[in-house]
């Protein structure tokens, strides 16, 4: 499509010419779909098996709800990456194995995600789980690499490698409180960072695999925004949220200051300081982080200030948002793809919006 190449040509695409763009189109398309059509039957499903959350704590919902919804999720990201490496098979080993150990450490902590959604699992085999998880994408080169000139460099890049990848799953699952919220800073945040990865030939898996996580996302929040019919739970959460922070540092990430990592984190800024604010205050306070739930949120003080839920959740979508505008801003990419990832988001948002509007 040639009319089309001086537009990709200012948003900054690696191979504008090339037909790279066109399955990671078609990837967000098919895995948007996926989701979007296989949520209702997992819904059923999860309603005959029991698989369902009861509402109060620091849920918002009333009644059962169910908490499979991560399954149809990870459904709509394999499928949807299956087809498009059938289309356009990656022929470079090294980008293959990091693709294949992301889904592989995803595959797993949804297993253990949905272990602990039905029947509760300990808080240190959860962490046991994740830790396993960020040494598989250590280990297949999916990376922060520590470059300070110091015979540490190894063990701290391993530190901040697994500190990243932990933190970040960890991160997206307590934020996990409202209909659509998880949901819509997923969409957000894949959105930007595949406008970032976009910019460089040597992220092609990782642009490739945020193209197929927004699509699920979206599709997923046309059954999961406020009144939600189905939650994503441990299992989609945990795959979210480690998916994001692979996909973050898949390519490239070479932390020489203690500030690198700054334009990396702007991304999950939300997520990253409601999970930092929750620790500290619960340690503070003498309980257990990792095992104390409470409705010390900022979406719970965002409630208790008298917003509505569909308040509370456009404000830190909105939040999210500009984050994620600023990150792309510090990493200098280009002005065009910083306006087209904002008015993509919101394209997406309001869309979806919308269409779960109208069927109300």
């Amino acid at each position: 499509m040639p009319d089309l190449l001086p537009y990709l040509e200012a948003l900054g695409v690696a191979d504008p010419a090339g037909s790279g763009w066109k399955v990671v189109v078609f990837t967000f398309l098919l895995a948007a779909l996926i989701t979007w059509r296989f949520t209702p039957r997992v819904r059923e499903f999860a309603l005959r098996a029991g698989w369902a959350d009861e509402g109060g704590g620091r849920r918002q919902h009333q009644g059962r709800l169910p908490n499979a919804g991560g399954l149809a999720v990870y459904a709509g990201v394999v499928a949807s990456l299956a087809v498009a490496g059938a289309i356009r098979p990656i022929v470079v080993d090294d980008v293959l194995i990091q693709l294949l150990a992301v889904l592989l450490g995803g595959t797993l902590l949804l297993f253990v995600g949905f272990l602990d959604d039905q029947f509760g699992l300990s808080p240190w085999l959860r962490l046991l789980a994740q830790t396993l998880a960020a040494l598989l994408a250590y280990g297949a080169g999916v990376r922060i690499e520590a470059a300070f000139g110091s015979p540490l460099d190894p063990l701290l890049s391993l530190f901040l490698t697994w500190l990243w990848l932990v933190g970040i799953t960890n991160a997206m699952n307590l934020i996990d409180g409202l209909d659509g919220l998880a949901g819509g800073i997923a969409l957000i945040t894949a959105v930007g960072l595949l406008f970032a990865s976009a910019q460089f030939e040597t992220r092609a898996a990782a642009t490739l695999v945020l193209s197929a996580l927004a699509g699920a996302a979206l599709g997923f929040l046309r059954h999961n925004l406020p009144p939600s019919k189905i939650i994503m739970g441990d299992a989609g959460a945990y795959f979210f949220g480690y998916v994001l922070a692979a996909a973050a540092i898949l390519g490239y990430v070479k932390v020489t200051t203690v500030f690198s990592l700054v334009p990396v984190a702007l991304f999950l800024a939300v997520p990253i300081l409601d999970t930092t604010w929750v620790f500290l205050r619960r340690l503070l306070a003498g309980k257990n982080p990792l095992a104390t739930p409470g409705r010390d949120h900022l979406h719970h003080r965002l409630l208790a200030r008298g917003l509505s839920t569909w308040r509370a959740v456009v404000l830190l979508w909105g939040a999210t948002l500009v984050a994620n505008l600023f990150a792309l801003w510090l990493q200098g990419i280009p002005g065009p793809a910083i306006a087209a990832t904002g008015v993509t988001a919101v394209g997406l948002l309001a869309f979806v919006v919308w269409r779960r509007r109208r069927e109300a």
